[in-house]
């Protein structure tokens, strides 16, 4: 090699680790594509296969460093059961479908034409086996009973073994969870606010420690610190969104002190019902994350969605202050953080929203409740969210994101019907690789309508989708 070809070599394998150094730099600081980078609540979430989340009346276990989702698979035309899902996640961002971990049993209490409702999992300490409870019922919710079921693995599946028993008799109420003490022993919590010790191995109640506090009182759930407990409830709506209150006590034999709402009345408990609180134990703090359910009768299986909110904790007080639809957590020192927050906004009505069919137009939202009448943006951006004025009169709109070849990356049917008037968040993508996209939404021409138990109906007045903005993330330079 002569002197000069050496100088070329030289300088060329410079060059070639330095592209190499600049391309781990970036692949180890950048978003991948697909994935999420914070807890958007109100949203529809995707799983590794682009299939909506589907874990309602959920439960958030954490073993060794992996958290596992377990809730309500469902369908979009009953309320029947269809088996327990169960996802996992490393950072409570990006859920990977595992499997059914109980799936829909050929005959018996949770076989076809039954209910299967709020499953929690909980890790026994004396055997090391994982113990599933669910509420068990007729479609007439008239055959309510605490459940049980057992597996090895965490995974599923899991093997269903009929009722808990007390006293020889099942826990016949209807709206359950669960609470693990500090000591690792396990609670059942019951419509009403009773509270059953579970024996040593998870499979029967040995103990009924706590009567009922008040009438309704459905949907409940716990969370332990400093050695008080805090034990939070939902009133009786069917599956209409209230607001949730909770009590305090020093003993979970009471006496328990009510201390009012968790969230600014009115809002719904942030248009949620309460599901589970999970600790996110870290080295420098513990956050607690309220998990609700945001319900979406009968589409329950296409629009239900969650409501995952830090709560702010300051002796008897308890509370979610604010709603945030973008948060961030360290899952490894338990910080919570806020979002980065760089979006291009675009409003209703800037020229780059394409509208299709009859539309009222006002400065805060457009809205349609002409069947298939649409809205199409065109962009180039790492995420891409749809902000609406949800309201009593909206119905579901569909969401479609596809790339410039018109494949598509993902889509939902998003609910915009809420009890109340509110600007808010209602579709968020999937962090995305650099390319041109087209968003469209749709008016379907259906809403979210039921009755209960006692006749009375519920749910939206109207068909209308909303449009009030548009924010797009830039990629990263």
């Amino acid at each position: 090699m002569n002197g000069n070809n050496y100088f070329i070599f030289k300088y060329l394998r410079k060059v070639t680790w330095c592209i190499i150094l600049m391309m781990c730099v970036s692949a180890s600081h950048g978003q991948q594509s697909g994935k999420m980078n914070a807890i958007y609540s109100g949203t529809p979430w995707f799983d590794q296969n682009g299939n909506v989340v589907s874990a309602h009346g959920a439960n958030i276990i954490k073993e060794k460093d992996t958290f596992y989702l377990f809730g309500e698979a469902h369908t979009d035309i009953s309320n029947a059961f269809t088996g327990f899902n169960c996802y996992s996640s490393k950072d409570l961002y990006n859920w990977k479908f595992e499997s059914i971990a109980l799936p829909l049993q050929k005959s018996g209490k949770l076989g076809p034409n039954r209910v299967g409702e709020r499953p929690k999992v909980m890790k026994c300490p004396k055997t090391g086996e994982f113990v599933m409870f669910m509420h068990a019922d007729t479609l007439t919710y008239k055959d309510q009973f605490v459940g049980y079921a057992v597996s090895k693995n965490i995974k599923g599946p899991y093997q269903f073994k009929g009722p808990v028993l007390y006293q020889g008799k099942p826990i016949k109420k209807w709206d359950m969870g669960t609470f693990q003490d500090t000591d690792g022993s396990g609670y059942i919590l019951v419509h009403g606010g009773e509270i059953y010790k579970l024996s040593d191995d998870f499979k029967s109640v040995t103990e009924k420690i706590n009567e009922n506090i008040t009438s309704g009182f459905e949907s409940p759930t716990m969370l332990k610190k400093d050695g008080l407990y805090y034990f939070i409830g939902s009133h009786l709506t069917s599956w209409e969104k209230n607001d949730n209150y909770y009590y305090t006590s020093n003993s979970l034999k009471g006496s328990w002190q009510s201390q009012g709402l968790i969230a600014p009345e009115g809002t719904l408990t942030w248009n949620s019902q309460s599901t589970f609180v999970l600790p996110i134990q870290g080295t420098k703090d513990t956050t607690f994350m309220f998990m609700g359910d945001r319900w979406s009768f009968s589409k329950q299986a296409s629009s239900a969605t969650y409501v995952w909110q830090p709560l702010v904790i300051s002796g008897t007080l308890l509370s979610i202050p604010e709603y945030q639809d973008a948060w961030k957590i360290n899952t490894i020192t338990g910080l919570q953080s806020e979002a980065d927050n760089n979006d291009e906004i675009i409003k209703n009505t800037n020229p780059k929203i394409q509208y299709k069919g009859n539309w009222k137009q006002k400065e805060s939202e457009s809205k349609s409740d002409e069947k298939d009448a649409s809205v199409l943006i065109k962009f180039t951006g790492e995420q891409i969210a749809l902000y609406s004025v949800v309201n009593p009169e909206n119905g579901y709109a569909k969401v479609v994101l596809t790339n410039e070849k018109g494949k598509v990356i993902v889509s939902a049917l998003v609910d915009m019907y809420s009890k109340f008037s509110t600007l808010t968040q209602v579709f968020r993508s999937p962090v995305l690789k650099k390319d041109n996209y087209h968003l469209t939404v749709s008016v379907t021409g259906e809403r979210p309508n039921w009755s209960d138990k006692r006749k009375s109906n519920y749910g939206s007045t109207g068909y209308y989708i909303s449009i009030s903005q548009i924010k797009i993330t830039p990629h990263k330079i």
